[in-house]
């Protein structure tokens, strides 16, 4: 059965599912884990302003996040691994051998370099005998072209190890990677399960329902949200979703106004969308500062569809043709999206400079919207372990940080 729904239900469905309406759903890492089991990807990006996206995403969903605690998952406890998915990611162990399809895939294309070729037993037997290597302790600078960029043959010779499985990510010193063998530190039997997805139409199936997975509710349209998976084209795609569809993996729901696409969820939650539609997120509301790459965020289209909300992560533009801000990111309160803020950690001050704050329009500035929104920034600035809020005065928005924000010079 089809269910229909209106675009706020299924704006208040997705927010509820991933923990950011009503009360806090997730604490510490028992927390992290139920929740990277329910999305099964984290995407990362090495920028750090305000602390790097995997983080911003886990602050607005757990309780108390600390960076450490992820940092534990992935190099202490192995629950958690660096792999490519939706592009550089954080994935689940359990899930490792769902990926021996793109690991076969890397290795084979990389092993036609014969300067890779070569150099890979050299390196092997060194990580044998020294144990974590990064770059640095390799002395091949030569450069060779290279997917994003020429890149050092150490580079590339790590790289083509790490993504074809042979090593894993040991530990990172900010964004620098060091590798180790990945017989060291995960289990035989994981690293030898087969691949439990064998064809061509399996893997496929398992890959789209993985990213309605990600999302929670998604569509069959061509967007973001289909990045960093190779090789599957348009028509591939939609007979995924019709057998995901024909085998009950998958239901259909239609959001009013948008019948033109259908929108999907996995079976399994259809329960959690009925509770959603019967009964709303709940009564309790509270502000959360949402990361450029949060999972939420993957189909932008999608966002302005539902929720009114035209996000567009400015980094890459030129200063000149920002609307809004270098590192700006969006801001939601109960069931919506009330507005975008631009923190910048001042680090040698320790101080979170709130450089802009742009409120939606409509959103009106109610005593319980001031106080979680207060709350939510004395919030994110100890998760960057800031010990002072400033606005910045020559903002042009200064004058709304005062009223909205409660920050005065």
């Amino acid at each position: 059965m089809e269910r229909v729904v209106t675009r706020r239900q299924a704006g208040q469905f997705l927010l509820v599912r991933h923990g950011l309406a009503g009360e806090w759903r997730y604490a510490g890492k028992d927390g992290i884990m139920e929740w990277m089991r329910l999305v099964r990807c984290l995407q990362f990006d090495p920028l750090n302003i305000v602390g790097y996206n995997p983080h911003l995403v886990l602050q607005s969903r757990i309780r108390g996040y600390r960076p450490d605690m992820l940092n534990e998952l992935l190099y202490r406890d192995r629950l958690l691994f660096d792999g490519w998915d939706k592009n550089m990611s954080i994935l689940l162990t359990e899930d490792w051998p769902c990926f021996a399809r793109r690991r076969g895939t890397v290795l084979d294309s990389r092993m036609t370099n014969p300067k890779i070729r070569e150099l890979i037993p050299l390196v092997l037997r060194r990580m044998e005998e020294r144990g974590p290597l990064s770059t640095l302790d390799l002395e091949f600078s030569e450069k060779i072209d290279w997917p994003w960029a020429p890149a050092r043959l150490s580079r590339a010779v790590l790289e083509t190890l790490f993504f074809a499985g042979e090593v894993v990510v040991h530990h990172k010193d900010g964004t620098r990677k060091y590798y180790d063998l990945a017989r060291r530190h995960l289990p035989a039997e994981l690293l030898e399960a087969p691949d439990p997805n064998p064809t061509d139409d399996e893997y496929r199936d398992w890959y789209v329902l993985r990213r309605i997975g990600a999302i929670g509710l998604l569509w069959n349209r061509f967007g973001d949200a289909w990045l960093g998976i190779g090789g599957m084209k348009t028509a591939q795609r939609n007979a995924s979703f019709e057998r995901l569809h024909r085998q009950g993996r998958i239901r259909r729901v239609i959001v009013e106004g948008l019948e033109k696409y259908p929108f999907y969820v996995k079976a399994e939650e259809e329960a959690l969308l009925d509770e959603v539609i019967r009964h709303g997120p709940g009564k309790a509301k509270r502000a959360s500062i949402l990361a450029p790459l949060d999972n939420l965020l993957w189909d932008r289209k999608l966002i302005l569809e539902l929720f009114g909300f035209d996000y567009r992560w400015e980094v890459y533009k030129p200063a000149s043709e920002r609307k809004y801000g270098y590192y700006v990111l969006p801001v939601v309160y109960g069931d919506r999206f009330i507005g975008r803020i631009e923190p910048v950690l001042d680090r040698a001050s320790r101080t979170l400079v709130i450089r802009g704050w742009w409120p939606e329009p409509g959103v009106e500035p109610t005593d319980d919207l001031l106080d979680s929104l207060a709350e939510c920034i004395r919030r994110f600035a100890n998760f960057n372990e800031a010990n002072r809020i400033e606005p910045d005065e020559t903002a042009a928005t200064a004058a709304d940080m005062q009223r909205w924000l409660r920050l005065r010079p």
